[in-house]
């Protein structure tokens, strides 16, 4: 089985700035958040107000009213990021080339609103009956299989569901697939729209939802807070890439993941160490190599003194010359366990950056963290101790 270097030469996104991956950088690159008070739902019910929607998402924009019909918003931000990325990718599709692909999706809960939707018609309302295309909405693979559909891709088509890390494992996979061969092309990313007030009351009940902005790596942190939209990469064999000419965003080197098998919620630095080692085993690289780290950077109690440890272990004194910031500042969809430096939305800002020769920040930084990871650009670690 041949082992080949990997090229990402397409990206398409759905997020909560409103466009695709222009508008996406350049509310990063100048330091925007797109937390607002979250429309559609009773906020008198909530602890919290803030979320980073997708707003005025008119699925008629994009797709038929048949069509819209099959899909619930997850689905549809999903295949519209596809689009995008198929574009920008200039990719040609043949016979050939459809049956060599795969699409590898991740998304965590599916279509969310769906099932409240009919969950309130059965529970709440006593419907008899409820809408006969309520299970091909609400499956997890429905996004995949809708770009399936668009493409003609008859490849492997699957989706990955592992809660934080959906994306990243799916974005992994896709990228073991190209390296050894099995496939010549693959679309992966993941999708997820979240606002329905079953699922918000679900996240409260945990208790890590801030009631305000999302600050990771701030020692005045509070928590997460929610988000939806969509990534999805194109990756091809770099060989491939050049010889039809297209532009190379980036090269994926290298993929590593682990379980912590420590708790159902607090995470393990352990576990977080053994999936970053993996990743640059994979990629044979040293730590040395490395110069930023998009982090998990959740901003709660629990993540940030456990993913700074992590890194601490796994970097040595090589941590002092990283720089490190979260994307979750601005708007959040996390990969935890999974470490290949892009995940979703996250992954798809850290390829940029490096493509564009900066660093985004992790904003709402009002007081940095004695775990050293806090300036208002990406910042370098030091050797102060970790948060308690």
């Amino acid at each position: 089985m041949s082992t080949r270097r990997v090229a990402i030469t397409g990206a398409g996104v759905v997020s909560p700035f409103g466009g695709g991956v222009s508008e996406f950088w350049s509310a990063l690159s100048a330091g925007r958040h797109a937390f607002a008070p979250i429309e559609g739902i009773d906020l008198t019910r909530l602890r919290f107000s803030l979320g980073a929607q997708v707003r005025r998402w008119d699925p008629l924009a994009h797709f038929d009213p048949r069509d819209a019909s099959l899909l619930d918003p997850f689905a549809q931000f999903a295949a519209v990021a596809a689009r995008e990325a198929v574009a920008s990718a200039g990719i040609v599709w043949t016979p050939a080339l459809r049956q060599s692909s795969a699409i590898v999706t991740g998304s965590c809960v599916g279509g969310q609103s769906t099932k409240d939707e009919q969950f309130l018609a059965l529970y709440a309302n006593n419907s008899p009956r409820i809408n006969p295309l309520t299970i091909p909405r609400i499956m997890e693979n429905a996004g995949a299989s809708r770009i399936s559909l668009e493409h003609g891709v008859t490849g492997p088509v699957f989706t990955v569901s592992t809660a934080c890390s959906s994306s990243n494992h799916a974005i992994g996979q896709a990228f073991w697939m190209v390296r050894s061969g099995a496939v010549e092309l693959a679309l992966a990313g993941g999708s997820e729209a979240v606002f329905s007030l079953g699922f918000l009351k679900a996240w409260e009940a945990m208790r890590v939802v801030s009631p305000d902005v999302c600050r990771p790596f701030s020692r005045d942190r509070r928590g997460l807070v929610l988000g939806e939209g969509a990534a999805i990469l194109v990756l091809e064999p770099l060989g491939a890439a050049r010889a039809r000419g297209a532009e190379v965003l980036a090269e994926v080197c290298g993929f590593g993941m682990s379980s912590d098998a420590h708790h159902i919620t607090q995470p393990s630095p352990a576990g977080a160490a053994r999936a970053i080692r993996a990743a640059l085993a994979d990629a044979s690289l040293p730590p040395e190599s490395i110069g930023y780290i998009n982090a998990h950077g959740t901003g709660t109690q629990a993540n940030d003194p456990a993913e700074t440890a992590a890194i601490r272990d796994v970097f040595g004194p090589h941590v002092s010359r990283l720089a490190v910031s979260s994307t979750k500042s601005s708007n959040i969809r996390g990969g935890r366990r999974a470490n290949d430096a892009r995940h979703s939305r996250d992954q798809e800002n850290t390829f940029t950056d490096l493509a564009r020769r900066s660093s985004t920040s992790s904003v709402h930084q009002a007081r940095q963290h004695g775990d050293g990871q806090g300036r208002a650009a990406s910042q370098n670690f030091t050797d102060s101790p970790l948060p308690s």
